[in-house]
């Protein structure tokens, strides 16, 4: 018993020796490095895009961690606000104007978009497949009223696609608030994922951002189908914003304002393109920085501008210049 007694604390001091050199070579690793603290949307980070960011970056970036925090984007600019972020990747346009002239961020700089898409189950009752989203929005409305079951999942998170959801059902002539109230319309109040899972579970209709739906297809997590995408009005585009060390003084402002640089130049540009096209068969995102500054192609980027850029004096900008601050030379 004795002999079995210190053989246990022989092991147990090997451990704590053992544990005691893994943290010793954790904080060698980390001394003398800086972390670059990120409040991103789900979909950047559920898809795996900001792995390979994170990897590449770190890479040519030796003294530099990259460490992101996961929300919505309506969390996601809180996070940035209350100081526990240096910067934003968000997709919300609407969120993001009132980020700024808040006076919480500066130097926003659009690098990547894809499209939202209606997704649903392959039976697709209402018959919406290849329909305009408007279209499909009221065909659903109509069902859900004449049918006793539920129909539609949204987030209802605030995230940048229940921005996007609100925005649609608006255009098709309803108004969401009351739309929660009816019976056969499902809040999940969770992350898309989340979501995708509900409505794969009880063969519902939802919007989602195609790069988390792509993901989540080609992974066998879920059978939905997409039914109507692209196009529009189906638009999804993504900023990196800056925290404006004027107002929050406590953030790393400058390293903030590399990584921003170093994510919209042709390196990263590069990347973003090719994410997923071996995986999925096409890229779960697309690069936007040389569309905007080419201006070419004309369809896609007056796309982009009509639904992302911001109006100073009659003007529309990616980024107005009450809400730069620095010279980076981000802009033409």
């Amino acid at each position: 018993m004795r002999r079995e007694s210190r053989i246990i604390a022989t092991i147990a001091v090997i451990a704590v020796i053992l544990s005691g050199a893994a943290f010793y070579l954790y904080l060698s690793q980390v001394e003398g490095k800086e972390t670059l603290t990120i409040s991103t949307t789900t979909s950047l980070y559920d898809t795996g895009l900001l792995d390979l960011i994170k990897d590449t970056y770190e890479q040519r970036n030796p003294n530099v961690i990259l460490a992101f925090i996961s929300a919505g984007t309506g969390i996601a600019i809180t996070h940035a606000k209350n100081g526990d972020a240096d910067m934003i990747l968000v997709h919300s346009p609407s969120q993001e104007l009132a980020f700024m002239q808040e006076g919480y961020g500066v130097n926003r700089k659009i690098f990547a978009y894809n499209y939202f898409a209606i997704v649903g189950a392959s039976a697709d009752v209402v018959g919406i497949n290849q329909t305009d989203p408007i279209e499909a929005l009221q065909a659903i409305y109509t069902y859900g009223h004449a049918h006793n079951t539920s129909l539609w999942v949204s987030r209802d998170d605030l995230s940048g696609t229940n921005s996007k959801e609100i925005a649609l059902w608006t255009a098709a002539g309803y108004n969401y608030t009351e739309l929660k109230d009816e019976f056969w319309f499902i809040s999940s109040g969770l992350g898309m994922g989340s979501t995708l899972n509900i409505a794969d579970e009880q063969s519902l209709y939802t919007l989602s951002d195609i790069g988390t739906y792509l993901k989540y297809k080609a992974d066998g997590l879920i059978t939905l189908e997409q039914l109507v995408a692209e196009g529009q009005d189906l638009l999804n585009v993504y900023s990196g914003i800056a925290v404006n060390s004027i107002t929050v003084t406590s953030i790393k402002f400058a390293l903030a304002m590399d990584f921003i640089k170093w994510l919209v130049n042709d390196t990263a540009q590069a990347l973003i393109a090719a994410y997923g096209v071996a995986d999925y068969g096409q890229g779960l995102f697309l690069p936007a920085v040389n569309i905007i500054k080419d201006q070419a192609p004309a369809q896609i980027f007056e796309w982009i501008r009509d639904y992302s850029f911001f109006d100073e004096g009659g003007q529309l900008y990616e980024c107005p210049p009450a809400w730069r601050s620095g010279d980076f030379g981000l802009y033409i």
